[in-house]
């Protein structure tokens, strides 16, 4: 049995070399989101073959012979692209299914971005119920049983009823003479924090820009839920209305109404207010959009509701702009002549999906 499970141990991080790898392609693509559970999450990898000789056949002439140059691919062979070509008898790549903690998969990209680890910051800690052996009982479990606690009892019983013999120094413990560790309600600190994604469904924001969004949010998410024991996720979109939806509605949902950034601000700010106080709440808005928004007086809207109210109770603020055909990329240049200069804000831009890895290493590399 040891020599299997060594093999599959082995075996193992084979394919999490292999994911480690291509990590740069998945922090590209939806692949995995819709593979994800609750703490692992399925990655398809190349089917790996184990090495193993063959043997040429008896009236084989030998290895190189025949009339092609070196280098020039076989005949038999193909031009190795998937799926072209005419049908042919060469078996193609299999891809197999490995399931990955999602703890795990953070590791991979926190290693992969080179992300610091988060240290909550002020009293953002709620107590959750613990339990420590610190206390003895005289009935228990023979798995919790005090050895130590139970010889001195026994020690202190035959010294008093003045059974003991120097000369034959013999502790016998009884029934009475047992000890027991006993468990103990102690509070501890529990790190809790809560994330809000706030995107743009306007009528100029299309299926590929809230893709680029999906794809930046799970892995966001998958990072933050390595930081933090409890993690809440509130999805927000807006239009010229701001309004709280489940998972789903936030990535599939499209309005034809104009834009009015400051709505989502206003719906945020009332969420850490009435449910998520910052005194207990590690809080992380981020927004999406494609820059466009209703006015400059709606702007400047923003940037008050960020000076005076969100960035004093957030540990980060992000904004992620996504080009967009229809997108002026107006309110990214506004947020940075305003509050470039402030740590707690970071913008980007992702232009493509070839983007997101700068774009989740910006917002999430500085530790806050």
């Amino acid at each position: 049995m040891n020599r299997i499970e060594a093999d599959r141990a082995r075996f193992r991080e084979i394919v999490r070399g292999r994911i480690r790898a291509d990590l740069g392609r998945y922090l590209s693509t939806t692949e995995l989101i819709a593979r994800q559970g609750e703490h692992a999450v399925s990655v398809p990898v190349p089917q790996i073959e184990l090495p193993r000789f063959e043997f040429a056949a008896s009236e084989d002439d030998g290895v190189g012979q025949g009339p092609a140059a070196r280098g020039e691919r076989s005949a038999e062979s193909g031009d190795g692209r998937p799926g072209e070509g005419a049908a042919g008898e060469v078996p193609g790549q299999h891809a197999i299914e490995v399931e990955v903690e999602l703890e795990e998969l953070a590791e991979m990209l926190g290693r992969e971005l080179g992300l610091p680890r988060i240290e909550p910051r002020g009293k953002r800690n709620l107590e959750a119920e613990g339990a420590r052996y610190s206390g003895l009982r005289s009935r228990g479990p023979d798995s919790l049983r005090h050895a130590r606690r139970s010889f001195d009892a026994a020690l202190r019983r035959t010294i008093a009823s003045g059974q003991w013999d120097p000369k034959n120094p013999r502790v016998v413990p009884e029934r009475d003479d047992l000890r027991f560790r006993a468990g103990k309600p102690a509070p501890r600190p529990q790190s809790s924090a809560v994330v809000f994604h706030m995107m743009d469904v306007s009528g100029s924001m299309g299926r590929e820009q809230k893709e680029i969004v999906r794809i930046e949010a799970f892995w966001i998410d998958t990072w933050l839920r390595s930081q933090y024991r409890n993690l809440e996720v509130v999805y927000i979109v807006h239009d010229a209305v701001a309004k709280i939806v489940d998972h789903d509605t936030f990535f599939h949902l499209r309005e034809s109404g104009g834009t009015r950034i400051s709505s989502a601000y206003e719906l945020c700010l009332q969420q850490i207010r009435e449910r998520f106080p910052n005194d207990d709440w590690n809080v992380y808005p981020f927004h999406y959009s494609d820059g466009d928004n209703w006015s400059a007086r709606d702007t400047e809207r923003c940037v008050e509701l960020l000076k005076q109210d969100l960035l004093p109770r957030v540990n980060q603020f992000c904004y992620g702009q996504v080009r967009s055909a229809y997108g002026s990329g107006q309110f990214k240049k506004d947020l940075d002549l305003a509050l470039g200069t402030d740590p707690r804000v970071v913008t980007a831009n992702v232009s493509d999906r070839g983007e997101v890895m700068g774009a989740i290493r910006a917002f999430l590399g500085s530790g806050r």
